[in-house]
């Protein structure tokens, strides 16, 4: 007992020096990667260190992690910090259960089936649906083709894949489709990207269009997947005309919305999803819009049978007491599986689900600030839409690359950048809700700032062009 208690007292002492870092140094200080191991000791050797050393290598590792919870951080679809949820997490790794029995996670599994019955619920899927927590935004689209290649060819499970199985993605969706596709053995070349319109979004016609081709030419069409929040603009795939075709032609429809799923929460947003309780399974992941720490995900699928069919497995010398509802490895990818749920729990426990509804408005009043600041500024170019927290720009005719590339390497802010069709553009997420108006005006101030004293900038774009 006295080690973890002294080893509580170091962690507070590094969550002290978190902080005042982050406060000072919004934006960690950049080790070049070939220089690494020379700046900071992370050896492992036969002995241990002591006490004081231990302490020091430590607050080196802290001090040079890149600050995803600071006002600077802009580059992912993840950022902030909501304390509630961090509570979660801690005793999550105090408690250190595995979720996949009731014997060892008791009212742990309770917790996750709550949350799961709660988002069944706001999605519009009935009393037979049910869930999971995988291990992230590509673990829940694979598991959605896995029980959608099951669904449509069920020998395979027992025998191997014996059909011509092929699927549909939209071209603007997430990477993890195509490997998905080789994973699940139905292959990358029988993945077809469907075009999509002038601002991200799947076509539908398209995608019948598709189909169509594919009957003809002997495949079996077995999986769409719909994207709530592309990658680079934000975008939402039209679920209910997409329903529309998969109904028709009985193909399983999965909603990707590891990225803005979460906006089932705001009753303002949520018509960006209409039509969602037609699809077969939803994925969204509560570390990106609602904020808790990574990683949390959620796959809900419409019928639990489903979830049973393709993941289930007996294994006496673990299921040995409790019905199957209690006993969450049997629909989980996973056997051995850290506890995800805890810190989304004491989010939502603490907050209420109005608190969601308020993170999640936030994000969008925050990119409606910057999206007016971009319009209204004749220096900017902007590229992304109303109704999406991917706000994609270009300032001063000055290339993207560069300019972010720049702004990382001398620690002013860190924004990503992204494409679409032929541009190329600084794509900034106002993924934390912890942000306010302030914090939005002042990167773009940083931004400028950087720029009038960083002239090689537009020299850079000259000789790109040149």
């Amino acid at each position: 007992m006295s080690d973890i208690n002294s080893d509580l007292s170091l962690f507070n002492e590094l969550v002290e020096v978190l902080l005042k870092e982050e406060e000072k140094h919004p934006v960690a200080d950049r080790i070049e990667s070939d220089k690494l191991y020379d700046s900071i000791d992370l050896s492992l050797n036969e002995t241990g260190m002591v006490d004081d050393a231990f302490k020091a290598v430590l607050q080196d590792v802290i001090v040079s992690t890149p600050k995803t919870a600071t006002n600077l951080f802009f580059n992912q679809l993840f950022g902030g910090r909501q304390s509630k949820a961090v509570l979660g997490d801690l005793l999550a790794v105090m408690l250190n259960n595995s979720m996949y029995t009731y014997k060892v996670a008791g009212p742990q599994v309770g917790i996750e089936q709550e949350i799961i019955r709660q988002s069944c619920d706001l999605i519009g899927y009935g009393s037979e649906s049910n869930g999971t927590f995988p291990t992230g935004g590509s673990m829940s689209n694979y598991m959605a083709l896995v029980m959608a290649r099951d669904a449509k060819d069920p020998d395979c499970r027992n025998t191997g894949m014996s059909k011509p199985l092929v699927v549909y993605t939209s071209k603007e969706s997430h990477y993890s489709n195509a490997k998905n596709a080789s994973f699940a053995g139905i292959g990358r070349n029988n993945l077809r990207y469907i075009p999509a319109d002038s601002v991200g979004r799947m076509i539908p016609a398209e995608l019948e269009k598709q189909i169509i081709k594919d009957i003809n030419d002997g495949f079996i069409p077995t999986y769409v997947n719909a994207t709530a929040g592309t990658t680079v603009l934000g975008a939402f795939d039209p679920v209910d005309k997409i329903a529309d075709i998969t109904e028709k032609y009985n193909v399983w429809l999965h909603v990707d919305g590891a990225y803005s799923g979460s906006v089932i929460f705001s009753d303002k947003y949520k018509h960006l999803l209409k039509g969602m309780e037609r699809s077969d399974s939803f994925s969204y992941n509560a570390h990106k819009m609602l904020g808790t720490p990574m990683t949390c995900s959620l796959i809900l699928v419409k019928d639990k049978k489903q979830l049973h069919d393709s993941f289930s497995n007996e294994a006496d010398y673990l299921y040995q007491t409790d019905g199957d509802d209690f006993n969450l490895g049997k629909t989980s990818f996973q056997c051995g599986r850290r506890n995800d749920a805890l810190k989304f729990w004491t989010l939502w426990k603490s907050v209420g689900s109005n608190g969601l509804k308020q993170i999640i408005d936030q994000q969008f009043d925050l990119a409606d600030v910057a999206r007016d600041y971009v319009s209204n500024n004749p220096d900017y170019t902007l590229y992304s839409y109303d109704e999406s927290i991917s706000i994609c720009f270009n300032y001063k005719n000055i290339d993207p690359i560069a300019l972010c590339t720049a702004l990382y390497e001398h620690q002013e802010t860190v924004v990503g950048f992204g494409s679409f069709n032929a541009d190329t553009f600084i794509r900034l997420v106002t993924i934390n809700a912890t942000n306010s108006k302030q914090d939005i005006l002042n990167f773009f101030k940083v931004m400028e700032d950087f720029v009038a004293k960083t002239p090689n900038l537009t020299k850079v774009k000259e000789e790109i062009n040149g």
